[in-house]
């Protein structure tokens, strides 16, 4: 493992493959870590990749540099975040790969800072929060999905993941991904992430913010702005759905408008987890995307 600083962060994360390999970004979701990549890690790498491989803020060794600094878990930060790591590292282009916030992050990234991408793979779709369309309600079916989002917008639910939180993260696991078996020693391994001083406040603030019950990083009030605008996606681009995903009924492939290059849609046979339940599909769509720009 290795850790650099940004502005703002520590970030840690673990590298592979040859220093002089084509860049890639994996970047995890909540409630993963970087575990999530172990399979696709070696797989990208033995195609030429230099794999890095993020701890996102509040997940396991990353810290936050200053006391003071808001622990906000909101898009802007998470797609910044992406780009700082680049920045501290001298990557000027990589490939940026991810699903839940790792997607997210790797849209927003895209998405505002187009020139530093030179392809992503999203999971699922055009992956950046529309705050205002999270003020009205959603098919209830999708609503009952989300549970623990609605369960986040109480302090009850900070204490809930506070008190709870290995219990509550791994009802998710297996909620998000039905066909998935994974055993006790696979979560605990990234359950561990979870005890970061800094995971449940990144959590709270993060669904609070897309519900438009909590403030923003006013410094990050510009970015926010225009990613209100729904800014297109001009980076070459693959998106994947999982056939199983209960959290994405009937898919993203509506999405296709937003990606304004080169784009696939892909669907594979699993849940939510893709790196993890499919990393060969996961790791192709990374080949291939970068291939485009080769």
């Amino acid at each position: 493992m290795r850790t650099i600083k940004t502005d703002t962060l520590e970030i840690a994360f673990f590298e592979h493959g040859s220093p002089e390999g084509w860049p890639v970004v994996l970047s995890h979701g909540f409630p993963y870590d970087i575990h999530a990549y172990d399979e696709v890690a070696p797989l990208l790498a033995d195609a030429g990749a230099r794999v890095i491989v993020p701890y996102l803020r509040g997940f396991g060794p990353t810290r936050f540099l200053s006391t003071s600094t808001m622990r906000s878990g909101q898009q802007a930060a998470l797609g910044k975040d992406v780009i700082d790591l680049l920045d501290a590292l001298g990557i000027k282009k990589a490939v940026l790969a991810g699903y839940d916030w790792g997607g997210l992050a790797s849209c927003v990234a895209s998405a505002l800072w187009p020139e530093r991408v030179a392809g992503l793979v999203s999971y699922a779709g055009y992956d950046i929060i529309d705050v205002e369309r999270l003020t009205r309600t959603y098919q209830p079916s999708l609503e009952q999905a989300v549970w623990y989002q609605h369960l986040f917008q109480q302090e009850r639910g900070r204490e809930c993941l506070s008190l709870h939180r290995r219990d509550l993260c791994r009802i998710l696991w297996k909620q998000w991904s039905p066909s998935w078996a994974f055993d006790d020693e696979t979560f605990d391994r990234t359950a561990a992430s979870f005890d970061n001083p800094d995971f449940v406040d990144v959590v709270i603030h993060s669904y609070r913010f897309d519900f438009g019950n909590a403030a923003g990083d006013p410094a990050l009030a510009n970015l926010e702005a225009r990613l209100a605008e729904k800014p297109p996606i001009i980076a070459p681009a693959i998106t994947i759905d999982g056939k199983q995903d209960p959290l994405k009924p009937g898919g993203t492939a509506d999405h296709a408008p937003m990606f304004q290059a080169r784009h696939e849609h892909r669907v594979v046979d699993c849940g939510h987890n893709l790196p993890w339940e499919a990393p060969k599909d996961f790791a192709d769509a990374v080949v291939t995307v970068r291939g485009w720009d080769a």
